[in-house]
C-alpha cells in the first residue's frame, strides 16, 4: 500500500459513523450484511448510511454485491491487512518484530 491509499482509508474511518459501519461490517465476516440491517442496527437514515457506505467503498475498505433484489455490503479484509501493513511497514527500525501484545479479553 502506498502512502495516499493509507491515507485514504484512514481518512474514511475518520468519523464516527463510518467507524461504527465499518466495525459492524468487520464483525460480520465476509459473508457480510445488507444495508437496511446496517440502518436498523446503526439508526442511521438510509440515505446518509448510503453516503458513508460509498465513502468506504472509495476508500477501498468495503465492498458490495448483488444477492438477489438485495445488496451486500461487507469488509474488504485484504484491503484492512495492508492498511494494518503499511502501518507496521517501518516499525521497530530493524527489530524482526514488534507487533503489540495481544489484548486480553
Amino acid at each position: 500500500m502506498k502512502s495516499a491509499g493509507a491515507v485514504a482509508s484512514l481518512a474514511a474511518l475518520a468519523q464516527e459513523s463510518r467507524l461504527e459501519i465499518f466495525r459492524r461490517l468487520v464483525q460480520r465476516g465476509p459473508e457480510g450484511m445488507p444495508a437496511g440491517e446496517i440502518a436498523a442496527a446503526l439508526a442511521i437514515a438510509k440515505p446518509t448510511l448510503s453516503f458513508h457506505l460509498a465513502h468506504l467503498e472509495r476508500a477501498g475498505l468495503a465492498r458490495a454485491r448483488r444477492d438477489g433484489r438485495s445488496i451486500l455490503y461487507s469488509a474488504d479484509f485484504d484491503a484492512i491487512a495492508a492498511l494494518v501493513g503499511f502501518l507496521y511497514e517501518n516499525c521497530c527500525g530493524t527489530a524482526t518484530s514488534c507487533a503489540p501484545p495481544r489484548r486480553k479479553r
